[in-house]
């Protein structure tokens, strides 16, 4: 028996229901909105599985790699300000602290509450040299941390060497965090 066209039309339509079924592939036969609704869902698991990826090379110190698993996460996903924070700390961990100082601030940004970009905010301009600065995300961080926050230890230390620092100048550095909280829209 000789299977016409019919019967390869049937089974190729057949298949691309099944794999619509699975989620894996959407056809033309879906609805526009179930073809976006899958698109946000493959779009959401890749931000999370990259964000997870560069967070294990964050913790690997493998910086270069952390910061192209988040490049794609900023690509997908502009407004997640966590994804911000981790590029400033792959980006320190890389020696360019005016780039990671950007991240922390457009992180802040985002959500002016975050207190890890504080912390990060506090490196980045420690390497930067700019301790007046770093001493009052400092503070900032630790007005918002939590008070179990296991960096607080951390923050108290730097700030307390930062304060040691010669030529330290109180209003000179109230007066420059003041200003840059004012570059930022605060």
């Amino acid at each position: 028996m000789k299977r016409g066209p019919a019967l390869a039309l049937a089974a190729a339509a057949f298949a691309a229901i099944a794999f619509s079924a699975t989620g894996d592939i959407a056809t033309d036969a879906d609805p526009p909105a179930q073809r976006l609704e899958h698109q946000r869902t493959r779009q959401a698991a890749e931000v999370r599985a990259r964000f997870e990826q560069a967070v294990v090379m964050l913790h690997a110190k493998q910086y270069e790699h952390a910061a192209t698993a988040l490049h794609r996460v900023l690509e997908l996903a502009p407004a997640l300000p966590e994804a911000h924070v981790n590029m400033g700390y792959a980006l320190i961990g890389l020696g360019r602290h005016r780039a990671a100082r950007d991240f922390f601030a457009s992180a802040l940004e985002l959500r002016p509450t975050q207190a890890n970009a504080y912390f990060g905010l506090a490196l980045a301009e420690e390497g930067n040299g700019d301790l007046a600065v770093a001493r009052g995300a400092m503070r900032s961080f630790l007005h918002l941390s939590r008070a179990d926050d296991p960096h607080r230890a951390k923050a108290r230390a730097a700030l307390w060497e930062w304060e040691a620092a010669p030529g330290r100048g109180a209003v000179a550095a109230d007066v420059r965090v003041q200003q840059t909280g004012a570059d930022h829209g605060r």
